[in-house]
C-alpha cells in the first residue's frame, strides 16, 4: 500500500486508515458487536500485513478498552516509530463534573489516560471528538497546543463539525500562534454528500487532510437495501445518520451494486474507491469485523472509477439534513 503526506504535515500515512471502534470488551460499552482482545488481535495483524500504518481509536471507545487492545497489539506486532496511532478525546469518560469535554482539565486528564491506555508515550494524531458548545474554543485550543509542546502528541485534529467552525478555530490557532489542526475526520459517503458544499473545499484551501469516517455508510453500501445485520440493529448512533428521504437514499445503493455487477467485484470496493476519487480525501477511516473486509478495502486502492461511473452513482442523491455533529 502506499502512503501519502497527511495534509501539508510531513506526516506518512497509509492511504487507509483502520478504525477501531470494533475493537473493545462488549460488555464495557454501548456496542454490543464489539470484537473482544482474542478476536481482535488478528484484525491489527492482518491490517499491518498489507501495509495500514494508520489506525484511529477514541478513548470513549468501549469505556477505553479498545485503547488497550489497540496499544497492546501495535507494540507486539508493530515498531512503534513506524505506525500512526490516532486517537481521540471529548466523550464521557466517567460521571460528574469533567467526565466529557473540551475544558483544559478534561484534555489534561485524558490524553494522560490514553497514553497509559495505549501503552506509549506519545499519540501521532491527538483529534477533538466534535465541538463541545460548552468550552470556550480558545480554552481547547490553547489546550491541546500545550499538549502538543509537552511531547505527548505529535499533531491534533478536529472531527465533523461545520465548516464555519472549523474555520474559526484554524484562525484563532493562527493569530496566537498556537498548533494548527492538520486534519478533519468528517462524515462523508455515497448517502451522505453535504460536506462537498462547504467542508471539502475549505480543507483543500488550507491544506487539511480529511480522513473521512463510515465511507461505507456503516455497511448500507455493502449489501441489499433490504438487509439488516446485528450493527445494525443495535447502533442507536447509526440510526440518526439517515434522515427520511423517501427512495433516493435506496436507489444509491443500488446503484453501487449495478456498477459493482458490471465490474465484477463487491460493492464494499465501488463504494470505496468512490471516497477515495476525491481529491480532498487523504485516508478514508475503514472498520472490518472480517477479514475478507480488509482485503476487499486495499483492491479498492486499484479501481479507478470512470467518470460515467461516478455519474452512476451520484445521479440520485438528494440534500440531506445534517447529521453527525454531535
Amino acid at each position: 500500500m502506499k502512503t501519502v503526506k497527511l495534509g501539508r504535515t510531513g506526516l506518512d500515512v497509509s492511504r487507509l486508515c483502520l478504525g477501531c471502534m470494533s475493537y473493545g470488551v462488549p460488555e464495557r460499552g454501548p456496542h454490543p458487536w464489539s470484537l473482544d482482545e482474542a478476536t481482535s488481535r488478528p484484525f491489527l495483524r492482518r491490517a499491518l500485513e498489507l501495509g495500514f500504518n494508520f489506525f484511529d481509536t477514541a478513548n470513549v471507545y468501549s469505556d477505553g478498552t479498545s485503547e488497550e487492545i489497540v496499544g497492546r497489539a501495535l507494540k507486539d506486532f508493530a515498531r512503534r516509530e513506524e505506525v500512526v496511532i490516532a486517537t481521540k478525546v471529548n466523550g464521557r469518560m466517567h460521571k460528574g463534573p469533567n467526565g466529557a469535554g473540551l475544558s483544559r482539565k478534561a484534555i489534561m486528564t485524558e490524553v494522560d489516560a490514553s497514553l497509559r491506555r495505549l501503552g506509549t508515550d506519545y499519540i501521532d494524531l491527538y483529534q477533538i471528538h466534535r465541538w463541545d458548545y460548552a468550552t470556550p474554543i480558545e480554552e481547547t485550543l490553547e489546550a491541546l497546543h500545550d499538549v502538543v509542546k509537552a511531547g505527548k502528541a505529535r499533531y491534533i485534529g478536529a472531527s465533523s463539525m461545520y465548516a464555519w467552525q472549523f474555520a474559526k478555530a484554524l484562525a484563532i490557532s493562527e493569530r496566537h500562534g498556537w498548533t494548527r489542526f492538520v486534519t478533519m475526520q468528517n462524515y462523508l459517503n455515497l448517502l451522505y454528500r453535504e460536506e462537498e458544499r462547504e467542508m471539502l473545499p475549505l480543507c483543500r484551501d488550507q491544506g487539511i487532510g480529511v480522513i473521512p469516517w463510515s465511507p461505507m455508510a456503516r455497511g448500507r453500501l455493502t449489501r441489499d437495501w433490504d438487509q439488516s445485520s446485528a450493527r445494525l440493529e443495535t447502533d442507536e448512533f447509526g440510526r440518526t445518520l439517515y434522515a427520511t428521504t423517501g427512495d433516493a437514499d435506496r436507489l444509491v445503493a443500488q446503484a453501487v451494486a449495478a456498477v459493482a455487477h458490471a465490474r465484477g467485484v463487491p460493492r464494499a470496493q465501488v463504494a470505496l474507491a468512490w471516497v477515495l476519487q476525491k481529491a480532498e480525501v487523504t485516508a478514508p477511516i475503514v472498520g472490518a469485523t472480517r477479514l475478507a473486509q480488509l482485503d476487499d478495502a486495499v483492491a479498492a486502492l486499484s479501481i479507478v472509477l470512470t467518470r460515467d461511473e461516478i455519474q452512476t452513482l451520484e445521479a440520485n442523491y438528494v440534500p440531506h439534513a445534517v447529521v453527525g455533529h454531535a
